[in-house]
């Protein structure tokens, strides 16, 4: 035996193989060492090799999916070694076999995949300059390329799809610092021939060549697609039927988001690393798994195609003033994973209860056809188009499977006795046995006159008449001891024994014949499969389009419009996550960008709500880019390529990258790829270095996006000197978040006004974080005495050549305004008090 698994592992080194025997599946040597350690199991020891004792460890088979999950989280694959011959017929070890290799990419099974989550496996490709990403959601079929300009896309993709494994070419080593710490996997090179690569996809598609897919000038996507096709088919070691199509996608598809700004805007993940309140966890109130995946696919990805975006809002407000949401919602809710279940169909490892939901599914189509059969938007009308009727199947699920079928098929309870005339038959011999056995019992107590005589059956050792050791000696000749227990003895008779052989035959054979009918429903389900996935993505979108509905009515969102003009014109918007989360009414507050004002600086206390203001407006227009519906009482949005956001301080220790490092790598970013359609915003940028270095710095980024790429910016600053700007260049406008000051306290306004602030209020912000008194007192003395030695120092403005005169305070200014001649003495003694006031 031990020669027959360490010919298996020789072509596994570095998978773990579980080896089944008997009830078990088992792993030794070093596996067995790694397996106890990852999954906590106890590790034993059986046989000798080499006069050392084989390190072993082991897992039941009926419970093997729990621990298939936890290895395929901590990023590893398993080869799964069956028994395929007959144990019966064979001579030494049963044959094995690695049907199957479980890869943190390549899963299928619900037990091992989070419902509501995408599972992606993706494979790169790099060559003369040009980068490829192809990516499979095996679980439901959907198979993708796209082909990329720069290193920096392909990381922007990667962050966007977050693929479950990733693959690339062993001889490749220009993509492993993209990768990062990913679940990556390197793969022969040879995977990524094209020509081996189109061969693949046409065999796979049943076409001559790949021109219907667009495919002619994407020669590096074709390989890649190529080589993920090739690793899914060896890890099935078998067909991938449900893969019926493939898709080359663009990039000026998507608005794009790179990876710090995907982080910042907080999509699905938090800046914790949570997922609560997150822009997902507040918008998914999705009724079913599919919807819930497509709608974090529409958040991650929202589209630039303005046509589709208007086909999506028209749905969702017919949903709103005409449709029935609720009773939508309520019939999506049971019609379960159908994409997922009918992967499993295709690929002939579906479980009994996928089919109980799948046939409830095709049950609520008509009712779910109906609840929108009124819909004027012409994507409802196209979606109704694939809600079937699918008759054939619906019928054969109605009669062939129980209303509730065992869990697995290994031991019946399936299928419907009624189905099949010769399963009903053996059936019916099969457990139909206690009419018979009450008959002979009874028979049996007459002729021996032993009233506690019993005839009974257990798994083990069939069945036996029971006598009493008392009554024993009272047992006809013609009894032929089976058992011998303390306190009874246990016989057989031939006519037992025959009806025996005759039972469990047919017990046998009626188990044989149901696994045959399963098979045999699995297959005649195959025709309509591809139909099918087409009905699972349009119930997807039914329920993504009839919660955007229901967010927007219980949400307060207002229908945004998209225009061709550039701009973004919000009024009053607001924060859906943190509106969503606090007790007090939210601030709403406007927007105005256009070819008169590209850029808002933005001044204010700490806390005072800038970084909300940023973070609002962005995903009002990813939301609007989704076709939601957005927080504001009307949104008026233009085209939008891309988002950027640089907000937050955070250090990449492991990276070898300080706080300033990194803000300054992501404002590269920016400024290499920002364009006149792009929405940047910058929070706080320069303060990782010195004063006047991180002043020039963020005055030299401020006129770059301004005056250079035009684009859509909102700069937040502590830097009162870069509102400067506003004064050199007409494009640029002032903003500030409005505070009080009461006391020694400060109340935020969270109100956004024109005009820059006329302070920070750190001292007061700090006062509320609890920082002690005697250190608030001297931060407030030497903030005084910085004051009065910057008044006499030379001003930094003409070093930097700000061209913008030095501000006056207030009480500078309400001097400098005072006509001293004419201001009577009670004047002057009112004006007096009015400065002792100001500078309190």
């Amino acid at each position: 035996m031990m020669q027959q698994y360490l010919r298996i592992k020789a072509d596994y080194p570095d998978t773990l193989v579980l080896y089944r025997m008997g009830d078990f599946y088992e792993v030794f040597y070093q596996d067995a060492e790694l397996a106890a350690k990852l999954l906590d199991i106890t590790l034993t020891q059986r046989g000798k090799s080499n006069g050392e004792p084989i390190p072993m460890a082991g897992v039941p088979f009926h419970s093997v999916d729990q621990y298939l999950a936890k290895l395929v989280k901590l990023g590893r694959s398993v080869a799964i070694a069956e028994q395929i011959g007959d144990p019966a017929t064979s001579k030494g070890p049963v044959e094995r076999k690695v049907v199957r290799v479980v890869t943190p990419g390549t899963l299928t099974e619900d037990s091992l995949l989070d419902e509501r989550r995408d599972n992606i496996l993706a494979a790169l490709y790099a060559r003369d300059g040009q980068f490829a990403i192809a990516t499979l959601e095996l679980s439901i079929g959907q198979f993708k390329a796209q082909q990329l300009d720069t290193l920096d896309q392909l990381h922007a993709e990667l962050e966007r799809l977050n693929p479950a494994e990733t693959l690339y070419a062993d001889t490749d080593e220009t993509l492993k610092p993209t990768l990062g710490e990913r679940n990556c996997h390197a793969v022969p090179s040879w995977y990524f021939d094209h020509d081996v690569a189109t061969d693949l996809l046409c065999r796979q598609f049943n076409t001559t060549n790949l021109v219907a897919y667009g495919c002619q000038d994407y020669p590096l996507a074709v390989s890649a697609a190529g080589a993920l096709l090739q690793y899914t088919k060896d890890m099935q070691y078998d067909a991938v039927p449900h893969i019926a199509d493939f898709s080359i996608t663009q990039k000026s598809d998507f608005l794009v988001i790179d990876a710090a700004s995907r982080q910042n805007l907080e999509i699905e993940t938090n800046l914790s690393g949570g997922n609560k309140f997150t822009l997902v966890a507040l918008m998914d109130q999705c009724a079913n798994p599919m919807g819930g995946r497509l709608l974090r696919r529409w958040l991650h990805g929202p589209i630039t195609n303005q046509v589709e975006l208007a086909h999506r809002q028209l749905a969702v407000g017919e949903f709103i003033d005409r449709l029935d949401q609720a009773e939508v919602h309520r019939l999506l809710r049971q019609c379960g994973d159908v994409e997922r279940i009918l992967t499993r169909i295709a690929l002939g490892n579906a479980r009994p209860r996928d089919l109980t939901r799948l046939r409830t599914a095709l049950q609520c189509l008509p009712a779910i056809h109906h609840a929108i059969a009124n819909a004027e938007s012409d994507l409802l009308r196209s979606l109704s188009t694939r809600l079937g009727p699918f008759t054939d199947s619906q019928q054969l699920l109605e009669a062939a499977i129980l209303e509730e079928p065992a869990a697995v098929i290994r031991d019946g309870g399936v299928i419907r006795p009624a189905f099949d005339a010769e399963f009903n038959e053996l059936h019916r011999l099969s457990k139909n046995s206690g009419e018979f056995l009450l008959e002979l019992e009874q028979r049996e107590r007459e002729q021996t006159g032993i009233a506690t005589l019993k005839v009974k059956y257990n798994r083990v050792h069939g069945f036996y008449i029971e006598v009493s050791k008392a009554q024993a000696s009272s047992a006809p000749n013609h009894y032929i001891r089976r058992q011998t227990l303390k306190n009874a003895e246990r016989y057989i008779t031939e006519e037992l024994k025959d009806y025996e052989d005759k039972v469990l035959s047919a017990r046998e054979n009626a188990l044989a014949r149901e696994k045959r009918l399963y098979q045999d429903v699995i297959d005649r389900l195959q025709p309509d499969v591809r139909a099918m996935q087409h009905m699972a993505s349009a119930l997807a979108q039914l329920d993504v389009l009839a919660n955007f509905a229901e967010r927007a009515v219980s949400l307060n969102f207002c229908r945004p419009t998209l225009t061709d003009q550039p701009g973004i014109d919000i009024r009053d918007g607001r924060h859906p996550v943190v509106e969503a989360n606090q007790s007090s009414p939210f601030i709403a507050n406007d927007l105005v960008l256009n070819d008169t004002t590209r850029m808002n600086v933005i001044t204010g206390p700490n806390m005072g709500g800038k970084s909300t203001y940023m973070r609002q407006n962005a995903l009002i227009t990813l939301l609007a880019y989704t076709g939601s519906y957005v927080p504001a009482t009307q949104a008026t949005i233009g085209p939008i390529d891309r988002i950027f956001t640089r907000i937050g301080a955070a250090d990449d220790l492991a990276g070898g990258r300080s706080t300033f490092m990194v803000e300054m790598t992501e404002m590269a970013n920016i400024l290499r790829n920002a364009s006149p359609n792009s929405l940047v915003l910058v929070d706080e940028i320069g303060r990782g270095t010195s004063t006047y270095d991180g002043l020039s710095l963020a005055w030299a980024c401020a006129l770059d996006l301004a005056e250079r790429l035009h684009a859509f910016s909102l700069f937040a600053t502590h830097y009162f000197e870069i509102t400067a700007l506003a004064d050199q260049l007409s494009t640029v406008s002032n903003v500030h978040l409005d505070a009080v000051e009461h006391g020694n306290s400060i109340v935020f306004m969270y109100h956004v006004k024109h005009g820059p602030a006329n302070q920070s209020y750190g001292i007061q912000v700090a006062r509320l974080a609890g920082l002690p008194s005697q250190v608030l007192n001297t931060a407030s003395h030497k903030l005084t005495e910085l004051e009065q030695s910057q008044t006499q120092a030379p001003q930094i403005q003409h070093t930097l050549d700000f061209q913008a005169p030095a501000r006056e305070s207030e009480i500078e200014q309400c001097l400098r305004n005072t006509e001293v001649d004419d201001v009577t003495p009670k004047q002057a003694l009112e004006l007096l008090y009015q400065l002792k006031r100001k500078l309190q």
